[in-house]
């Protein structure tokens, strides 16, 4: 039987253990939920397999739970490994930022910039942006997280990242918004399609058509239901949606391969358009545009390579 006094010594047996995860098991978690893959993970953390696998069984006899479930859809958090996850990210950039301030005192001008990005920006204008201003700037590097507009200003107001780059102005009051970069939303089908000989459809004859959508949360999503709401007296139910997915690569994917057509960023598409992989059809009547944003805290300290970052970003033009 569990008397008090066991049950204490249990409980004081479990959170001194728990003392003992270390910061390489820590960012094993991390890499396991980012690349999805043992084996991926272990490449990026440059340790084997098992080596990497170890580092999460530790974490898991620690806590007696499991933190990690593995099945034929991929890798999973269990609720603790979700807990263990989160504080470790914030434990890491912790770590990583009193680096930086080291470094400074030392008289480098380098550091680490944490961006939180949704998928139009972390996907098709942020890397060629980066790609340059690295090669101008190589002793400051840049840290990037893709999540849904939503989930970077979550992210952003967390302290999780820096600096957000999202599709739709933000309404909270803490965050300084800046807008960057025009986009149009236009009408994308397969290059075979019978609509390749119009030079145009109707709203109407769009909505019977199978339509694929972006996930809830996605600026895209909230571009056009807004749009169809203002000036179309309209919403996204009266279409015939026939999936709903996470990325524009995924959505890209399944409009290529025939299940059906969708809305889309003319950034996400340029190159499917250049090889005919893609029609853009005009939409009769409907001019769907927004600004993608750079977002802050208006309260985050920012250092002098965030200002250069900030500045350089400010005047890229993408391509």
């Amino acid at each position: 039987m569990l008397n008090k006094e066991n049950l204490c010594y249990k409980i004081g047996m479990s959170a001194d253990r728990f003392k003992n995860i270390t910061m390489q098991q820590m960012e094993a978690i991390i890499a396991l939920v980012e690349e999805r893959s043992f084996s991926r993970a272990a490449r990026k953390m440059f340790l084997t397999q098992p080596a990497l696998t170890k580092n999460i069984r530790n974490i898991e006899d620690y806590l007696e739970k499991k933190v990690v479930i593995r099945s034929n859809a991929g890798i999973t958090l269990t609720a603790e490994g979700q807990i263990i996850y989160d504080c470790a990210r914030r434990i890491i950039k912790l770590r990583n930022e009193a680096r930086e301030k080291i470094i400074q005192l030392q008289g480098n001008t380098g550091g680490d910039i944490y961006i939180g990005a949704s998928t139009i920006p972390a996907t098709y204008l942020l890397p060629p942006a980066l790609s340059i201003f690295r090669k101008k700037n190589d002793s400051i590097r840049v840290h990037i997280q893709t999540a849904d507009s939503e989930e970077t200003m979550d992210m952003v107001l967390a302290n999780e990242v820096e600096i957000g780059f999202i599709g739709k102005k933000p309404l909270n009051k803490k965050l300084v918004a800046e807008p960057l970069w025009h986009d149009r939303l236009v009408l994308a089908v397969p290059g075979n399609h019978p609509w390749r000989k119009k030079k145009s459809v109707a709203l109407e004859e769009l909505s019977q058509e199978p339509f694929v959508a972006r996930e809830k949360g996605s600026a895209t999503r909230d571009v056009l239901e807004s749009y169809l709401k203002e000036h179309k007296s309209g919403s996204l139910t009266q279409f015939n949606v026939c999936g709903e997915l996470g990325s524009s690569e995924a959505i890209k994917e399944a409009v290529i391969a025939g299940l059906g057509v969708s809305i889309l960023s003319i950034h996400a598409i340029k190159r499917e358009l250049q090889r005919g992989l893609l029609l853009e059809i005009l939409l009769k009547g409907c001019h769907i545009e927004r600004d993608f944003y750079l977002i802050r805290q208006k309260q985050l300290d920012l250092k002098p390579f965030h200002k250069l970052f900030i500045d350089f970003i400010k005047g890229y033009l993408p391509e």
